[in-house]
C-alpha cells in the first residue's frame, strides 16, 4: 500500500470550504425551523414528528449517495458531481421554505413547510455525506483528525453567520422582525434564508473549482486489501453506536425544543405570532451561533488535545460538558446567562463533528469510502428518529407541556453519551 502525500493547511482548507455554506444553510434550518412550523399552525406537540423528516431523509440518501459516489468518476471527478447537485437543491429549498403561505392554495402552509424541509434536508445530505469521504479520500491517517477538525472549524464559521443573521437584520439593519399577518414568516427570516441560499452555493462552487480528485485507480493503489473482497464492519464502527445515539438524540431535542422552551422560561410566552416570541427566537439564534463559534475554535485544537489524551478520552470529557451545560438551563433566569452553557455545548459539538470520524476513517477501505460514511450515517439519524417519536409524548404527559424539561433530557443523554465514549477500544 502506497502512503498519500501529505497535504498543505490551505489544501485542506479548500476541500473542506463547502461545508461552511452546507452548515450556513442548516444552521439557518435548525435556528428557524421550529418556530417558522408553528407560525404555519403546527402544534409544539407536533414540532418532532415535522423535524423527523431530516434524520429520515439522511438515512435513505446518505447510504446511497456514498455507494453511488464510490462508483462515480466523470469530468468533475468522484465526489464533486454530488456536491454540486445538492448545493442547486438546497439553495431551491431555502428560498422557498420560508414563503410556504404564498405557495397554499390547498395545502396547508405548515404541511408545505414541512415538505420544503424534506426537500431541504434531502439535498443537504446530497452535498455532505460526500464531503466526508472526501476527506478520507485525499488525507493520508495521520491528517484525518486534521481533516475533519477542518470540517468542523468551517462548520462553525458558517453556522455563526447562519445563526445570527436574522438577529442581525431585525436589530442593525432595519430589517422587519415582525409578519404582516399571522401566518407569515417576518422579513428578517425570509431574507437571511435568501442570503444563505447564495452562500451556500457559492462555498460548495469554491470547493468544486479548487479541489481535484484522485482517479480511482490511484486509490486503488492506496488502498488495504479487503479480506476475500469481503463486506466487513470496522469493530470500531460497532462501538460507536451507543455514543452517537445518545449524543445525537441529545442534539436532535436541543435543536427542536429550545425556541419554545427560551419562549417560555425566560420570555413568559408560548404564542408563536407574538412580538416576544420572535424576539426569543432571534436570541435563540444568536445563542446557537456562539455555540457553532466555540466548536470553531475547539476545533483548532483537538488535534492537540487528541494526541495527548487519546481521541476517546477527548471526545468523551467534550460530551461531559456539553451534557452539564445543557442541564444548567435550570439554573438561570436570565436568558443572557444562557451564553455561559453554549460554551460547554460548543465544546461537543465540535467534537461530535470530528472525533467520530477521525476514529473511524482509518479503519475504513477507501475505494468504499463513501458507501461505509453513508451506513455510519445511521447512528446519527436512528436516534433522531427515536427522539421525533418519543419526544412529544413525552412532552405532553410527563413533562407537562414544559420543553425546557426536554433540554433537560438532552443534558441527561449527553452525560450517557460521555459514559459511553469511554468504553470505546480505539485502533493501536
Amino acid at each position: 500500500m502506497k502512503e498519500k502525500p501529505t497535504l498543505g493547511f490551505w489544501q485542506v482548507w479548500n476541500m473542506s470550504f463547502g461545508f461552511l455554506g452546507i452548515q450556513f444553510g442548516f444552521a439557518l434550518q435548525n435556528g428557524n425551523a421550529s418556530r417558522i412550523l408553528l407560525t404555519f399552525g403546527a402544534d409544539v406537540h407536533h414540532l418532532s414528528w415535522f423535524w423527523l423528516v431530516a434524520p429520515i431523509t439522511g438515512m435513505i440518501v446518505q447510504p446511497i449517495v456514498g455507494y453511488l459516489s464510490d462508483k462515480t468518476w466523470c469530468r468533475l471527478g468522484r465526489r464533486r458531481p454530488y456536491f454540486l447537485a445538492g448545493a442547486f437543491l438546497t439553495s431551491i429549498a431555502l428560498i422557498l421554505m420560508p414563503n410556504a403561505p404564498h405557495l397554499a392554495s390547498f395545502i396547508a402552509p405548515m404541511f408545505i413547510g414541512g415538505g420544503l424541509l424534506m426537500i431541504m434536508d434531502a439535498s443537504i445530505n446530497i452535498s455532505m455525506e460526500p464531503f466526508r469521504a472526501l476527506v478520507a479520500d485525499k488525507l493520508p491517517e495521520s491528517q484525518h483528525t486534521l481533516g475533519f477538525s477542518m470540517q468542523t472549524l468551517l462548520i462553525g464559521i458558517g453556522a455563526i453567520i447562519g445563526s445570527w443573521l436574522p438577529y442581525i437584520l431585525g436589530n442593525w439593519m432595519g430589517v422587519s422582525k415582525t409578519a404582516g399577518a399571522d401566518g407569515l414568516v417576518p422579513d428578517n427570516v425570509t431574507y437571511s434564508f435568501y442570503v444563505g441560499a447564495f452562500v451556500l452555493f457559492a462555498a460548495i462552487l469554491w470547493t468544486v473549482f479548487s479541489t481535484t480528485e484522485y482517479p480511482p485507480e490511484q486509490l486503488e493503489e492506496n488502498s488495504p486489501k479487503e479480506k476475500d473482497g469481503k463486506f466487513v464492519i470496522p469493530p470500531i464502527m460497532i462501538r460507536l453506536i451507543l455514543v452517537q445515539f445518545f449524543s445525537w438524540f441529545a442534539l436532535f431535542s436541543m435543536w427542536v425544543y429550545t425556541t419554545p422552551a427560551v419562549a417560555l422560561k425566560f420570555y413568559g410566552t408560548s404564542d408563536p405570532n407574538s412580538a416576544v416570541f420572535q424576539g426569543a427566537g432571534d436570541w435563540v439564534g444568536i445563542l446557537f451561533g456562539i455555540y457553532n463559534g466555540v466548536s470553531a475554535i475547539v476545533a483548532l485544537m483537538l488535534p492537540v488535545v487528541a494526541k495527548r489524551f487519546s481521541k476517546k478520552t477527548t471526545h468523551a470529557m467534550a460530551l461531559a460538558a456539553g451534557g452539564l451545560s445543557l442541564l444548567s438551563f435550570l439554573v438561570f433566569n436570565d436568558p443572557h446567562m444562557l451564553i455561559i452553557p453554549m460554551i460547554g455545548i460548543g465544546i461537543a459539538w465540535g467534537s461530535i463533528l470530528a472525533m467520530p470520524y477521525a476514529m473511524l476513517a482509518s479503519s475504513i477501505p477507501p475505494k468504499r469510502m463513501g458507501m461505509y460514511m453513508g451506513l455510519f450515517n445511521m447512528s446519527i439519524t436512528i436516534p433522531q428518529i427515536v427522539s421525533g417519536i418519543l419526544s412529544g409524548f413525552i412532552l405532553k404527559y410527563f413533562f407537562a407541556d414544559n420543553p425546557i424539561l426536554c433540554i433537560v433530557m438532552a443534558g441527561v443523554s449527553m452525560l450517557l453519551a460521555a459514559a459511553s465514549a469511554l468504553f470505546i477500544r480505539e485502533k493501536a
